[in-house]
């Protein structure tokens, strides 16, 4: 079997908790096909299907994606309006698979500006699955971490002038339990598809230690197999949260009896 056809080698034991994923390309997906960038938008849509399935069939317990950031609302409006429906019919599609692979499903996001229906299918959603265990999807959707930290930071400063807490107990655990997120563990991978090499406002706290994986794959074209490779990389880099490769070693080395 040629090598570029292999499966790439995946522990199983040490797979990322969390997953984040920045999908970028459909537009330009679809303009070197000559189609509308709402076919590439479109086209995106099977290669989230794909990769949900991936990471639920693998057992990683987070995974978030970024569908539309804050920014997008300064797209042209029939793009909006597409990617809105979009997310509508794919909700409707996906509900009974995602109930029958125990997937809870939460929103990271503002969602005043998302039309009514769509924001009301997804807020359905998010309660239908409330109780579900297997995995964790979440939707960043009119999402961006800027505006997340502000939010938070305002949250933090009204219980302050209300004399419910004190400044001086304001630490990262909860500043951070403030956050979107609050619930979930930070993310140990974030990937970029689309060749582009910048994270886009996409969980700028959270991901103060995550490992990135670049692919040059525009969106609809990221595979399973796409994955599979990043998970792989990920598995091979070593993380050492600010410490030096003795003090791993020696957290990592096995007790004598």
């Amino acid at each position: 079997m040629p090598a570029r056809n292999r499966k790439p080698s995946i522990d199983p034991n040490r797979l990322p908790r969390h997953i984040g994923i920045i999908m970028d390309g459909n537009g330009r997906w679809a303009t070197r096909r000559g189609m509308d960038r709402n076919q590439g938008h479109r086209a995106g849509s099977k290669a989230v299907r794909k990769v949900v399935r991936t990471c639920r069939r693998l057992g990683v317990s987070y995974l978030t994606m970024f569908a539309f950031s804050a920014q997008n609302w300064g797209r042209p409006e029939s793009e909006i309006r597409a990617l809105m429906e979009l997310l509508g019919e794919f909700i409707v599609k996906e509900w009974q698979e995602i109930m029958d692979r125990d997937i809870r499903v939460v929103h990271l996001g503002d969602l005043k500006k998302v039309p009514v229906a769509v924001r009301r299918q997804l807020q359905e959603l998010v309660a239908a699955t409330r109780k579900n265990r297997s995995m964790t999807l979440a939707l960043a959707l009119s999402y961006g971490a800027r505006e997340e930290i502000l939010r938070t930071v305002r949250l933090l400063a009204g219980r302050v002038a209300k004399g419910k807490l004190n400044p001086a107990d304001i630490d990262i655990d909860k500043f951070s339990g403030q956050l979107y997120t609050g619930k979930m563990p930070d993310p140990d991978l974030i990937i970029r598809t689309g060749g582009e090499t910048r994270i886009s406002n996409f969980l700028l706290w959270q991901s103060a230690y995550a490992e990135y994986h670049f692919s040059e794959k525009l969106w609809p074209d990221f595979s399973s197999q796409d994955l599979l490779g990043a998970i792989a990389e990920y598995q091979n880099r070593r993380r050492r949260f600010g410490l030096t490769d003795e003090q791993i070693d020696h957290r990592q080395a096995p007790e004598e009896s």
